[in-house]
């Protein structure tokens, strides 16, 4: 399932879903806009039914970013039980693939 959440609601989000992968975005961003469709197609799989994922407008909501250590843009994250995983500038959706196996 794919939704958007912001500041205020992104920790109780992370604390109600053991497993969490987060896309951090910018409209300006050119290869934001690129990896979109492929992170909702991933996000609505259903072998990927037990995991939320999240779009986060990184410049909207600073606490969420500064939650995955956002450097670069597009940005994702994985949290499992509320706890940062991983987080990587990448829009390499072998990459997401990876990150989403390593929560299981």
């Amino acid at each position: 399932m794919l939704q958007t959440a912001t500041d205020a609601d992104f920790e109780s989000l992370l604390k109600s879903n053991p497993k969490v992968v987060v896309k951090y975005y910018a409209d300006w961003c050119g290869s934001c806009k690129l990896f979109a469709p492929k992170f909702k197609r991933i996000a609505n799989d259903e072998a990927n039914a037990g995991i939320l994922f999240l779009d986060i407008n990184a410049e909207e909501n600073e606490n969420a970013r500064k939650l995955a250590g956002v450097d670069n843009l597009p940005f994702l994250a994985t949290f499992k039980d509320g706890i940062l995983v991983e987080g990587a500038a990448t829009s390499k959706e072998e990459y997401l693939l990876k990150m989403i196996n390593d929560i299981r």
